[in-house]
């Protein structure tokens, strides 16, 4: 398999989820062109100093993990009012990485405690929240279903992939050695993982949650960890100031789809589509004059 070499600032993520870069928000429309992809409606929705990441597309709203007076919280961004607002209760720790909850009213986030605790919890839509899962330092997740999802978990000085059956509390370990972008593939029964190689970058493995099969998708590009789903055979990313596609059924490469180096960021991190395919959302940090 011939190696993509994309120019890409390799961001050395702790664990911890701590030391996290000045990155901001950017919200987008996208549609299909020649080319790859059309780009329009452009905005920073976050435009605050700090770390602004993670974000999820949730009903009319984009969640995120926003810095607010000193501390990371999760808001949420009104995408039809153009509004945010903190949606958490603020408390001594940090809360990451949140997502809309498989019952669609709350919402669930990774926090971390300024004691080391690590764990998931499930907001209500007043901002109480309660543990998700017991046992686990959950630090990046996706669901499958209102019982299932997908995590990678501390384990000594790596990541672990496990399956967990949370309303039993129950969990198998898939693989050692995972990465950070976790998804359900949209229309399918299967969802995604990655899992570092020995050349130190990061491979994307299909599971079919009916026979718990692995399968090898493709490599990302040397310094990549995140990409989303455009569709069930189309996966998109972003490197530096562009956006690319991978092809289930192309060609085996990552193609070109945007160059968005118009816009005021760089060094593109996290990425993430709605579930109609409408709407992109990045996180990345703002151009220096």
């Amino acid at each position: 398999m011939i190696k993509v070499l994309f120019t890409a600032v390799v961001l050395l993520t702790s664990h911890l989820l701590l030391s996290q870069p000045d990155t901001d928000i950017f919200l987008m429309d996208i549609s299909a062109s020649e080319k790859g992809l059309e780009i329009s409606n452009f905005k920073n929705i976050s435009n605050n100093p700090g770390y602004d990441s993670q974000p999820s597309f949730a009903l009319d709203a984009l969640l995120y993990a926003g810095t607010e007076n000193g501390q990371t919280e999760i808001k949420s961004y009104n995408i039809a009012s153009g509004t945010t607002e903190r949606i958490n209760q603020p408390t001594s720790g940090g809360e990451y990485s949140p997502l809309l909850a498989p019952d669609g009213v709350g919402f669930t986030a990774v926090r971390l405690d300024t004691t080391g605790l690590q764990r998931l919890y499930y907001y209500k839509n007043t901002g109480e929240s309660q543990q998700l899962i017991e046992d686990l330092q959950v630090a990046y997740y996706a669901f499958y279903d209102k019982n299932t999802l997908l995590a990678s978990v501390l384990s000594d000085d790596r990541l672990d992939l496990v399956l967990v059956d949370y309303t039993q509390k129950k969990w198998d370990t898939i693989v050692l050695n995972s990465g950070r972008s976790i998804h359900k593939i949209p229309n399918t029964r299967a969802m995604s993982y990655t899992v570092l190689n020995e050349d130190g970058n990061y491979d994307i493995y299909q599971l079919d949650m009916e026979t718990r099969e692995s399968f090898f998708i493709t490599e990302l590009p040397i310094g990549i960890q995140d990409y989303a789903w455009l569709s069930e055979s189309k996966l998109i990313l972003g490197s530096t100031d562009k956006l690319f596609i991978y092809d289930l059924f192309g060609t085996g490469e990552w193609k070109p789809a945007a160059d968005l180096s118009n816009y005021s960021f760089q060094n593109i991190t996290r990425i993430t589509v709605n579930a109609g395919g409408t709407k992109l959302a990045l996180a990345a940090e703002l151009k220096t004059e």
